[in-house]
């Protein structure tokens, strides 16, 4: 049984995705033991607390500095002893030293066909912008290894979503996130769980 913390930094939809797969039997040889966001007021925290999953907040805000904010984001990871940290939205480029110490048991869900649409700055509705300013007619979602680069580590899975016509950001989020996010992230932590990848 694997223990699995997922960081996240707003609504909590693939954090959702993920509870649900574990309910209906869809990712078997896991808990989850911890949802932790940089925001206070992040919906994924309720998300959490209503299904019993420890909620912990720790915000930049609250520390001096970057460097002591990473610390104890660092510290807060590992008392729970985690075997697999999956960033589902987390707004934190992670310190080297967190990188590191956790390498090959990190992984990100990122709205986009990497290496298409990826990178510094490429993050939310910015992808969907951009995906469609530069007209492409299809985009996706990845799930990957985190590495010392901004979404650049080892892919796990790939998933096709089409873009229309008339579409806006907004819309196409929601279906990159129906169609493909919440589908890879589950099936990617159940074969990690499992020992499939």
């Amino acid at each position: 049984m694997i223990r699995i913390g997922v960081l996240v930094s707003g609504g909590g939809t693939n954090l959702q995705a993920i509870i649900d797969a574990m309910q209906r039997g869809e990712i078997t040889n896991a808990s989850l033991e911890l949802v932790l966001s940089n925001k206070k007021d992040a919906y994924a925290l309720e998300r959490a607390k209503k299904n019993q999953i420890p909620a912990v907040c720790i915000s930049p805000k609250d520390y001096e500095n970057r460097e002591a904010f990473h610390k104890a984001l660092l510290e807060a990871v590992d008392s729970y002893q985690l075997d697999l940290i999956v960033l589902a939205g987390f707004l934190v480029v992670l310190s080297q030293e967190f990188v590191h110490k956790y390498q090959g048991k990190i992984i990100n869900i990122h709205p986009s066909l990497i290496p298409s649409f990826c990178g510094d700055g490429y993050y939310g509705l910015r992808v969907h912008e951009a995906v469609l300013k530069r007209g492409v007619k299809v985009t996706g979602a990845t799930v990957h290894f985190v590495d010392e680069g901004t979404d650049t580590g080892p892919i796990i899975y790939q998933k096709a979503v089409e873009v229309l016509p008339g579409d806006t950001p907004e819309i196409l989020q929601k279906r990159v996130m129906e169609q493909a996010e919440w589908k890879l992230l589950p099936a990617a932590i159940n074969a990690i769980a499992n020992q499939k990848l």
